[in-house]
């Protein structure tokens, strides 16, 4: 099990937006990339949402959602010493919260996956 720490930086958002890897769903977007400041045995994890979504409370909406389902799924299925980024898009707010889990369970497979491919050709 792997401790979730939050992401707050900008210039960590911008190193995994640069450098990491992602992966695009239907309910959001996962962008990863290898840590440099984590502490052992632990991740950590941002949120973003951006205008093009809509007003605030959408993007207030989006981001709590999105808070909500890592909070069930990281701790499980993250990497240690990696940097996670999840994106909010346009239907974040409104999907169903099932679905938006499922989703987010597929993406954190797929990049986990692509950053292990991305280890072993070094």
């Amino acid at each position: 099990m792997v401790e979730v720490f939050i992401l707050k930086k900008r210039k960590d958002f911008v190193r995994v937006a640069s450098k990491g890897l992602k992966v695009v769903t239907s309910g959001l977007i996962l962008q990863a990339a290898q840590s440099l400041s984590a502490p052992d045995n632990s991740c950590q994890l941002g949120y973003t949402a951006t205008k093009k979504i809509g007003k605030a409370h959408i993007r207030n909406r989006t981001k709590r959602r999105l808070r909500a389902a890592a909070r069930e799924i990281f701790p499980t299925l993250a990497k240690a010493n990696t940097d996670y980024v999840l994106i909010g898009r346009y239907n974040t707010a409104s999907c169903e919260f099932a679905k938006l889990k499922e989703s987010m369970q597929k993406a954190l497979e797929q990049v986990n996956a692509l950053l292990e491919q991305k280890q072993l050709k070094k």
